[in-house]
């Protein structure tokens, strides 16, 4: 992915970094002040910086800009190629072509106190999919256009967070929508809809009323009325009307054409609404508050049509007889939060079988569960029992659920478990144990389901020395400590498929002999909790994550009890690691990078959180080829290290500071201008950084202007930072390519020139001393007086009438041989550089080359530089820093050739690049 670079205005028009930038690879990167840039992909790891907007992880390339004032300069920040963009800030108005030059945008959220949308304000967007306007916490009223969404051709999602509509906007919805969001706004009745989108019901294209997969009404604390016939003829698939003041029984007055789904949340439906429920032949159902209190058979008999049904948050104490054969088409049915604490829903009697796929009955209380409650429920996939008040459960309760996958028993006062009671369950995948107080017994195991796959286990108390014994075809596990449990040996058996495993507290003990053998197929490590004693082992040979090289993600979040750091190093397949809460909490002192991670040469991701990270240096990123996304979150006092500046090429192209300080210290005063212009990695520090009060006040001022005025480097590096650093990068790259006597006549020689204001001259009008200044090797002399000196400097018609400087004719006897050469370039308008592989191996050649060329580079108004080569040679063979790229494109060289029929060619080559005799 090319982004364009954000680099200073100055400095990208600068000739000389012009130049040199052509003999390098094309790199990406940018910064941004206000704006947050980061990939799909790694949208979880700054996700809390995102909220509100509608962006997701289906996205390559995501940007948020906030305190957005000025739209002009803050997209200025935003890369072109993003496909989700949120701005928040305090415009009022959008202007036209706002965001034309993003024309490749899916989503759009737009939190700017928006008061008015004209027409082509969103012109060029066509293929916008998702549109929010967001304005939670102002109740301002945003009037749109009619036409302000025509150029919106594929938009399939339109929401309305927070503003208030006008009603008189009329706007005309595009026929792609199949998605209207109207939330937190000041509707009052559902009528308003037709004001505003008059189009709503009845499509003006087609004659037919429109058709909406969505409408979401939620959380308009004020609405409370339907005023007939407000959305007549529409067809839709899900209504949501929670958090308002509206009876479900008012949506028959509506008008729908069509209803599939009602949710009904946290309303005053007092009931369930069993007249709406037929009316629709609804499938889906969503109604819940305490004001239900309990159902009526007569209330059900409505309900035959329902595949799903939620009566969560009901106050519900007991269900009605026969309550899933009143609902023959039930699939999915949630009862969490109620009151139930013994529940019935099946009664022998009537030999009926429900076809219930999912039942939720977490956070109900219930003290037990009877061997006939889930006995009609032979096709259940999924029980949720978790929150509960169970204490025991034997085999004969799940006799009947034989194609059961998913069973959560969580954070229920579990003791006792029945021997063999997971028999009944031979489909049973997953299996959640957490926080429970289950005894150990000997008899107990998991030997009933073949199939189970994921394990999340409270490990019970066990005498000492006794291990647990685990099913063997696990994919996933999680144990969790009882807290205060010694530790204790874990795994005598050999998981071969176990991919992802997570301890949860230090009293589980791994073995570290043959620990590669227990888990070959191990690729994600969760350690929480951990006093990090395996960890920070010093004995290297027990360091047991050594032994797993197939190790794909690890994340750790230590206990505050480790007195030092721990370095996770030696994993050669680590893509993914996060170490938080490793600082010791006795006795907290500052830790570098290096000290944390080692030598991972495929680590992509890396979070450090609450670790008491102080130093970022060079040295630590030697061992993290491959890192792309660094996030340092929840650290204070961080350094970042000068060197970081010379290795900014291996620099992830990712750097969040997210919720940590920078040190107000001399050390970080580079980091402004790097900001500014790194080439490859994309910086964000969040919050704005401040300096403390230099006295006793309570202001504080912002980081890196305090540090420009009170830091000496600092003030330097801004003062002499332009010229004076190009002349350094000029001056060292030949300096690291030559022998030390080379590199030192060529900078005296350099230097030389530039003082004598051969660096900006103009060419034109000057008194030249010489015609063309010729450098040429010893061995070369005689092409040089036999062929070139009669062509140049004979009277015409056979010569050019030119005067030629030659080093071993013209140069002073006695003189300094680099003040000879600048002062020889200095008199002449146009060096003409005759090379050969013998002149490339002259130092006194390569010299004169370098001068030429650089001052050929530097000067605003430069000379004329001419090659003739005598022989082919390969531009490979040329000086790294000159292979002369911008000058071969020319034309300003020409091959001395070998046949006399080529002669005249080269020779008017040569006649019309000199041109006639300079005034002398």
């Amino acid at each position: 992915m090319q982004l364009a670079t954000a680099a200073g205005a100055g400095m990208a028009g600068h000739l000389l970094l012009h130049s040199l930038l052509l003999s390098l690879p094309l790199i990406a990167g940018w910064t941004a002040s206000n704006c947050l840039v980061t990939e799909g992909s790694w949208l979880p790891l700054v996700s809390r910086f995102f909220l509100n907007c509608p962006l997701n992880s289906r996205l390559p390339l995501l940007a948020v800009c906030t305190k957005v004032t000025n739209l002009t300069q803050a997209l200025e920040a935003v890369p072109q190629s993003v496909e989700g963009l949120c701005l928040a800030g305090s415009i009022s108005v959008l202007p036209q072509d706002a965001l034309s030059n993003y024309p490749g945008l899916k989503v759009l959220g737009l939190n700017l106190r928006l008061t008015r949308l004209l027409p082509g304000a969103l012109r060029g967007l066509g293929q916008l999919q998702e549109l929010s306007f967001m304005a939670p916490q102002s109740k301002n009223y945003l009037f749109l256009h009619p036409n302000a969404l025509d150029d919106l051709r594929s938009l399939q999602k339109l929401n309305f967070l927070g503003p208030c509509l006008d009603r008189n906007s009329s706007i005309q919805l595009p026929t792609s929508l199949r998605q209207l969001v109207v939330r937190y706004s000041c509707l009052q009745d559902v009528g308003e809809l037709d004001d505003i989108f008059p189009d709503l019901a009845h499509s003006p294209f087609s004659g037919d009323a429109r058709t909406l997969d969505v409408l979401d009404l939620s959380f308009n604390w004020q609405l409370k009325m339907a005023s007939p016939g407000a959305l007549q003829g529409l067809r839709l698939g899900t209504l949501h009307l929670d958090h308002t003041k509206m009876d479900a029984a008012a949506v028959l007055s509506l008008g729908l054409q069509k209803l599939k789904s009602l949710s009904v949340l946290f309303t005053v439906t007092a009931e369930l609404p069993a007249e709406t429920v037929a009316h629709f032949e609804l499938q889906e159902l969503q109604v819940g508050n305490k004001q239900i209190g309990h159902i009526t058979l007569e209330a059900l008999a409505f309900c035959h049509s329902l595949q799903s049904l939620v009566l969560q948050n009901g106050g519900l104490t007991a269900l009605p007889p026969n309550f899933l054969a009143a609902m023959p088409r039930l699939q999915r049915l949630n009862l969490a939060g109620n009151q139930l604490q013994r529940v019935r829903l099946c009664t022998n009697e009537t030999g009926f079988v429900s076809g219930l796929w999912t039942l939720n009955l977490s956070d109900n209380g219930l003290l037990a569960l009877s061997p006939a409650t889930f006995s009609c429920l032979s096709h259940l996939r999924e029980l949720l029992l978790q929150r509960n008040q169970l204490v025991s459960l034997e085999g004969e309760v799940f006799q009947d659920l034989w194609r059961l996958e998913i069973l959560d028993l969580s954070r229920n006062p579990l003791v006792n478990l029945g021997g063999g009671w997971l028999a009944p369950l031979p489909s049973l995948t997953t299996l959640n144990l957490l926080n429970t107080h289950i005894l150990f017994r000997p008899t107990w195991g998991f030997w009933g389901p073949e199939s189970l796959h994921h394990l999340r286990l409270q490990l019970p108390s066990a005498p000492a020395g006794v291990a647990l014994s685990l099913p063997e075809r696990l994919t996933s596990l999680e144990l969790q400590a009882v807290p205060g449990m010694k530790h204790r040996k874990l795994f005598p058996n050999v998981f071969p498929i176990l991919e992802t495993l997570t301890l949860d507290g230090w009293g589980l003990h791994l073995e570290t002999q043959n620990i590669s053998e227990i888990f070959p197929a191990l690729r994600q490590l969760t350690l929480l909790g951990s006093s990090l004693e395996a960890l920070c082992s010093q004995d290297t040979s027990n360091f047991f994550l050594w032994q797993l090289p197939g190790l794909q993600s690890l994340k750790v979040r230590g206990d505050g009890h480790s007195p030092r750091p721990c370095c996770i190093t030696g994993l050669p397949n680590l893509q993914e690691l996060k170490l938080d809460a490793l600082k010791y909490r006795a006795r907290p002192r500052p830790v570098q990078l290096q000290e944390l991670v080692g030598e991972l040469p495929r680590l992509r991701v890396l979070q450090l959180a609450r670790t008491g990270l102080e130093t970022l240096s060079a040295a630590a990123f030697q061992g993290l080829g491959s890192l792309q996304v660094l996030v340092l979150d929840w650290e204070k006092g961080l350094v970042l290290d000068g060197g970081l500046q010379e290795r900014s090429p291996q620099m992830p192209q990712y750097v969040y500071i997210l919720t940590s300080s920078l040190a107000c210290r001399c050390a970080n005063a580079w980091l402004e201008p790097w900001f500014e212009g790194s080439p490859r990695t994309y910086m964000w520090v969040q919050p704005p950084q401040l300096c403390p009060a230099e006295s006793g006040g309570g202001s504080k001022h912002p980081l890196f202007p305090f540090l420009l005025n009170h830091c000496q480097e600092a003030l330097e590096l801004k003062l002499f930072g332009g010229s004076f650093a190009f002349l350094l990068l000029l001056i060292s790259l030949p300096l690291l390519q030559e022998a030390r006597n080379s590199w030192v006549l060529y900078l005296q020689a350099l230097l030389r020139a530039w003082f004598q204001g051969l660096r900006g001259q103009k060419n034109e009008g000057k008194n030249f001393l010489y015609d063309v200044f010729v450098s040429h090797c010893r061995q070369d002399q005689g092409w040089v007086v036999q062929e070139l000196l009669p062509a140049l400097e004979g009277c015409p018609p056979e010569g050019q009438g030119l005067r030629l400087c030659l080093p071993e004719r013209d140069f002073e006897p006695g003189k300094d041989v680099v003040d000879n050469v600048a002062d020889s370039m200095a008199s002449s308008p146009i060096t003409l550089c005759v090379l050969s592989h013998r002149a490339l191996r002259t130092p006194r050649c390569r010299l004169e080359l370098r001068l030429a060329t650089s001052l050929l580079l530097a000067a605003p108004h430069p000379p004329v530089l001419l090659l003739i080569f005598l022989e082919p040679v390969s531009r490979h063979q040329l000086p790294r820093y000159h292979r002369l790229a911008r000058l071969l494109r020319r034309g300003d060289y020409c091959v001395w050739p070998k046949e006399d029929e080529g002669k005249d060619s080269f020779w008017a080559w040569l006649r019309g690049r000199l041109g006639q005799p300079r005034c002398r």
